[in-house]
This record gives C-alpha cells, sequence and structure tokens, in this order.
C-alpha cells in the first residue's frame, strides 16, 4: 500500500505542485482561474481528516477498484489524501529557487518546458525528496489507519488481532515495526537529501 500510494503520490504531486506555482502571478502560465482551482483542491483535500476521507470516498473507491475493503481499495484514498500535501511541499521546493536562475533560462531562450524540466525540478530536487520523505512518513500512519476499516497491512493486525482480542504483544509488535519502517524512511531520505544537495 505504502509503496504504491507513495509513487503516485510522487507523480500526482508533482503536477499539482507545478500547477500550483507556475500558474501563480509574475510565473510562467500565470491565470487567476486555475490557480483558484488547484489550490481549492489542495486546500479542501489537505483540511479532510484521513479517516473521514476514506469513508467519504467509498463509492469512488468501489467504482475504481470494486470493493471497499483490503489494500487496493485504499489506495485511491491514500493518494487524494497525499497528493495535496506533497503538492504544498514541492509548490515550496519551487519557491525557494532564485527567480534569477530562471531568467537566465528565458534569457538564454530556454522554452518553458525546458525551464521546467532543466531549471525547475533539478534546482528543486534536494527540498522534493525531503518532501517525499515527509510525505512517506505520513503515508505509512495513513495505511495504518486504512487496516482500522479493513483495508490490510499493520493498522488492521493492531486493531483486529491486538487490539479487540487483547493481545497487547501483537498491538505493540506491529508499533514497533511501523516506527522500523518511519525510521528507515527518514534515514534513507536524508541520505539522499544530504547526497542530491549539492549547496
Amino acid at each position: 500500500m505504502t509503496a504504491i500510494s507513495l509513487a503516485l503520490t510522487f507523480i500526482f504531486g508533482i503536477i499539482l505542485g507545478l500547477l500550483l506555482f507556475l500558474t501563480d502571478k509574475g510565473n510562467l502560465w500565470e491565470n487567476k482561474v486555475i490557480q483558484a482551482v488547484v489550490a481549492a483542491y489542495v486546500n479542501i483535500f489537505r483540511s479532510i481528516p484521513f479517516i473521514i476521507l476514506i469513508v467519504l470516498l467509498i463509492p469512488v473507491t468501489a467504482f475504481i477498484v470494486g470493493s471497499f475493503l483490503g489494500p487496493s481499495a485504499a489506495l485511491p484514498a491514500l493518494v487524494i489524501g497525499a497528493s495535496p500535501f506533497y503538492a504544498r511541499m514541492v509548490e515550496i521546493g519551487l519557491r525557494e529557487i532564485d527567480k534569477g536562475v530562471i531568467e537566465a533560462a528565458k534569457s538564454m531562450g530556454a522554452t518553458n518546458t525546458q525551464i521546467i524540466f532543466k531549471v525547475l525540478l533539478p534546482e528543486s530536487l534536494p527540498a522534493l525528496i525531503s518532501g517525499l520523505t515527509v510525505t512517506a512518513i505520513a503515508l505509512v500512519s495513513y495505511t495504518a489507519m486504512a487496516g482500522v476499516i479493513g483495508a490490510g497491512g499493520l493498522g488492521h493486525l493492531a486493531y483486529s488481532h491486538g487490539f479487540q482480542r487483547g493481545r497487547d504483544d501483537v498491538t505493540l509488535m506491529a508499533t514497533l515495526v511501523v516506527l522500523v519502517i518511519v525510521f528507515i524512511l527518514q534515514f534513507a531520505g536524508d541520505r539522499l537529501t544530504n547526497k542530491i544537495d549539492k549547496r
């Protein structure tokens, strides 16, 4: 659940983050209407608590996946919940880029596509990786919550086999495994960010 949802979140988050940045005032695709629509989508879905979002998206999930139970059924809610969160991280990373770099690329005749793929994304890569690390950790907690309503995974194990059966050892073990996963993700993300960041 975490791996697939993280990959999809990365793709959709980059797209949403670029739209937020590029359609803002003074940027390449300045457009108030698109900016307002994308910002509203991001703000709404970023604000809804994940457990409520899963319930709200049951009809959508059932339509896309064919069921609202199991690991694959959690994917739509995970991606829709995490993508706006990551999109804001992407936007922040893009805003940190020196405007002079973009202007220099324009003056050398770079197209908008070249500016996006050869200037904006490479320049903001450390921030994108760092943001993805934070998002990955949030997704681990989301998947644990999804387990409570039948999506499987460690959350389901802790709740149904641990809490409901009075097996504190199972709940504790599931919690420790989640913590180990979080520490591994944070360590890997930090190492990768430091390796890429040449500043």
